[in-house]
């Protein structure tokens, strides 16, 4: 009896030995400053034995160890691939209870989260049948670990994201969205989203699966991480066609979706900005819904709100409403939409949002003259030259610059305006050239602004340009001064003092 009761006790000591060994391992795994001692020390090869161990708890704190690991870095993820534990853990997914399927789903979601080839790795183990039986588990918390990472194989490219909706996961994933559990609804939505961002054909998957009618309500749900998720695909699914966008509208979320845009949460704010930029920027009936839904006062003051990246959104998407017509385009004028769209222009560090702002503004003005006053009275223009003058500006940021002065200014016909700007320092002469242009045209219809023209000194500045004989800007030129006496013209022509003080000289020295 005593000889049994020992080596009884030399087993259940290996069993507590085996127990302490993996929960320190899991413990110690938490803390970054212990990984590459881990790592070094072998920890891999003696973690993948104790997945297979005859005690549940071991197995379950040796997969979330491992978990733990290959979350830390990709090299880390890549071992645990390199040391065939995956056809391991994917074989025990099937077969265990629902801690060591959570924790199993947690290896599986950190390894396939560093990139497309470790994703493709899961895949290739056969962990998609798993993972989507685990979508059928009783158990929330393990239809949650699946649902992860099953996003995090989705999001990487198409290619993913098309295995995932082969696997029959779409629909199970909608079922999650549909829980009461607030995490699983978050997930299951961040999953449907991480599917439909690639192509309008998975998009269109999502769309079958009856996704919309259930994501559409939960605009007004109290919870911030609940909002950003639904959002966000929502506008995923927006983005890619006209069609796929009216099937978001049709859900009803204006103009629910609005409110959003004064959320506590940055980034519901950003997401839900997003979503509404990928309606507008289809179609005219779109943007006109979103207009009488009240969205331009909303869009406006969202851009006043915000700074940085989180401005994008609500910049571009001004900017989409205003380009498809007159009337659009002047709801955003009639709502104060100028000045944000200047400030972002000038305040903000980033040039691609210069360039967004830039761009947008161009949209407002290029309508006609009313538009292009607009912007005049409002001093976009000087700005416009700046920006497009600075030496730190980006091509890009150059371009829109570019595009929208030769907009703004095409529909110009106030004179006060197009003298001002002509009369702006370092002027480039591309622009210059769209100036003197526009000037032709409206000045022989001007009296005064022919009289303003001289006296404010921007007729001296026509005869001041350096026009080649022949070129298109000498031809403004003279059109310029064929609206004028020959004696004003030569009155304001370089030189001509000097040539009256030569005629001095000549009489006094015949005198």
């Amino acid at each position: 009896m005593t000889s049994s009761r020992a080596v009884l006790h030399v087993f259940e000591k290996y069993q507590k030995d085996r127990v302490t060994f993996v929960q320190t391992i899991a413990e110690l795994a938490t803390r970054p400053q212990n990984i590459e001692v881990l790592q070094q020390a072998g920890v891999m090869s003696l973690l993948r034995p104790l997945l297979l161990d005859n005690v549940p708890s071991i197995q379950q704190s040796a997969a979330l160890a491992l978990g733990r690991l290959a979350n830390y870095n990709d090299e880390l993820a890549e071992a645990v691939v390199s040391n065939e534990i995956l056809p391991q853990l994917v074989y025990s997914l099937g077969e265990q209870n629902r801690f060591y399927k959570k924790a199993a789903a947690f290896v599986l979601r950190a390894v396939a989260k560093h990139s497309p080839p470790l994703a493709q790795a899961v895949v290739d183990s056969g962990a998609l049948d798993s993972l989507v039986g685990c979508l059928e588990e009783f158990d929330p918390g393990v239809k949650e670990s699946a649902a992860w990472a099953l996003g995090y194989i989705a999001g990487h490219n198409a290619e993913l994201a098309a295995t995932v909706v082969d696997s029959g996961a779409v629909a199970l994933l909608v079922l999650c969205v549909q829980e009461p559990e607030l995490s699983l609804k978050r997930i299951g939505a961040s999953a449907l989203s991480d599917i439909a961002k690639h192509t309008p054909e998975l998009a269109q998957a999502v769309v079958d699966a009856g996704a919309v009618a259930y994501l559409a309500p939960l605009i007004v749900n109290p919870d911030g991480k609940l909002k950003r998720q639904v959002c966000s695909c929502l506008g995923q699914i927006a983005k890619h066609s006209v069609d796929l966008a009216e099937v978001v509208v049709e859900a009803e979320i204006f103009p629910k979706i609005l409110t959003c845009l004064k959320d506590v949460d940055g980034y519901v704010r950003k997401h839900a900005a997003t979503c509404i930029r990928e309606v507008a920027k289809h179609t005219p009936e779109l943007a006109q819904l979103i207009v009488s839904n009240g969205g331009v006062g909303a869009l406006v003051d969202y851009v006043v709100e915000s700074e940085g990246n989180n401005r994008l959104p609500g910049v571009m998407t001004l900017g989409f409403i205003a380009a498809f017509s007159e009337t659009l385009a002047l709801s955003v004028i009639a709502s104060k939409g100028v000045m944000p769209l200047y400030t972002s222009l000038v305040e903000e560090p980033e040039d691609h949002i210069k360039s967004a702002a830039a761009w947008a503004l161009g949209q407002i003005g290029r309508h006609s003259p009313d538009h292009a006053k607009a912007l005049a009275d409002a001093g976009v223009l000087p700005k416009l030259v700046s920006v497009l003058v600075a030496s730190d500006s980006s091509d890009d940021l150059k371009t829109k610059c570019k595009r929208s002065l030769k907009f703004i200014v095409e529909k110009l016909t106030d004179m006060k305006s197009l003298d001002k700007l002509l009369q702006e320092k370092n002027l480039p002469e591309g622009i210059v050239k769209y100036v003197l242009q526009q000037i032709a045209k409206v000045l022989p219809n001007d009296s005064k602004g022919r009289h303003d023209f001289v006296t404010s000194g921007g007729f001296a500045k026509v005869q001041q340009l350096d026009s080649v004989s022949g070129s298109k800007l000498k031809e403004h030129v003279e059109i310029i001064n064929s609206c004028y006496p020959e004696e004003i013209v030569k009155y304001y022509s370089p030189g001509y003092s000097s040539s009256l003080l030569e005629k001095l000289d000549a009489m006094t020295v015949q005198g």
